[in-house]
């Protein structure tokens, strides 16, 4: 039953308010499109345990926020643990991309769907033909509604049909991500996930360690769009509230990779930003229906201009931090080691190495 109430920034206040004071209450089986089953589970690996190869999908930018195409291997460096280690795998920025979006269907987002579907034509516009886009819908689980396809006039049709679930149900918001990582997964070329969502979940926060670490060991990049707006302002830390955040540590209280103690939309906000930090995207904030336009304007050139570069894992089964210098020549041009670089470089921080 799809909810038929009218759009109302008090009523999807009240929503909200009552799933995070409550927990969301009792499961309601969330309901998509003809394709509604669940993706199969998909048994998860460490990274390096099936592949040969750490993978990393890097964004450079000029200081102004351009991107920057045409660079060259050469110009690339990886630090593993703050050790360089040779490229072995480059593609360049033309390699076609997988692109999931992810759509949280609670009742509160239904409320406000016309915010981010009314401009998700231009992130389809600005793809390039060979890329696919697949649609998974959540709530209480992840529901695949349409597989990988270039057919993006198929996404655009299943974004208008989306169902919404109606009462209060259970919000798995963690661990259905954590099955979308289990089943898309690894595959060829660049892989990313547009997450449109609240960023709230009803489980314990415990849920959230296993997704960190399944994350890191997945090459997938993830760009969290936290909706709801206005609402979340006064829980949204200063610097996110720009439309560009590489998900900086900007608040005060829990460590690195952690939720800590916040509750809410400060759980929320520092959970959405740290998928874009860990995953290596960018998660932005919109304040009002015109910032959804140009944010999936930016996502889209964002994957227009990714390079994959792969290297050798350890073997030691522990995280690796992981850097990516860029130097506007050689790799092994003194300016590389310059503290002040040409470039802003949005990759991967790590990455969890096979066992011995």
């Amino acid at each position: 039953m799809i909810l038929t109430c009218s759009r109302s920034g008090k009523l999807l206040s009240a929503l909200l308010n009552v799933a995070l004071a409550s927990g969301l209450g009792a499961a309601v089986p969330a309901n998509s499109r003809a394709q509604s089953a669940s993706p199969p589970p998909v048994s998860a690996q460490p990274l390096g345990a099936s592949t040969d190869l750490v993978r990393l999908e890097v964004s450079v930018l000029e200081k102004r926020g351009d991107f920057v195409g045409g660079l060259a291997k050469g110009q690339f460096r990886v630090l593993d643990n703050g050790v360089p280690q040779p490229i072995v795998f480059f593609a360049p920025i033309e390699a076609p991309a997988r692109v999931l979006v992810v759509i949280e269907t609670s009742p509160a987002v239904y409320l406000i769907h016309d915010e981010h579907l009314s401009a998700a034509y231009a992130l389809l516009q600005d793809l390039d033909p060979a890329d696919q886009v697949a649609l998974v819908t959540y709530s209480d689980r992840p529901y695949e509604t349409l597989g990988l396809t270039t057919d993006k006039s198929a996404l655009l049709g299943a974004l208008n049909s989306l169902q919404y679930t109606m009462g209060m149900g259970t919000l798995n918001f963690y661990d259905s991500l954590a099955t979308v990582v289990d089943h898309f997964g690894r595959g060829a070329g660049k892989s990313a996930v547009v997450l449109l969502t609240t960023g709230i979940d009803s489980s314990p926060v415990s849920r959230w360690e296993p997704l960190v670490r399944k994350l890191q060991g997945t090459d997938l990049v993830i760009f969290p769009i936290a909706l709801g707006g206005v609402l979340r302002d006064d829980a949204t830390p200063g610097a996110a509230r720009n439309k560009r955040s590489k998900g900086a540590h900007t608040d005060d209280s829990p460590p690195p990779d952690s939720l800590g103690q916040l509750t809410g939309f400060a759980r929320a906000n520092r959970a959405l930003n740290l998928l874009a930090q860990i995953t290596g995207g960018r998660a932005y904030f919109p304040q009002s229906n015109g910032d959804f336009l140009p944010i999936y304007r930016e996502i889209a050139s964002a994957l227009r201009h990714q390079y994959v570069l792969g290297i050798a894992p350890a073997n030691d089964g522990q995280f690796h931090s992981l850097e990516v210098q860029v130097s506007r020549d050689d790799a092994n041009a003194p300016t590389i080691r310059s503290k002040k670089s040409p470039y802003r470089i949005f990759a991967r921080e790590g990455y969890i190495a096979p066992g011995k």
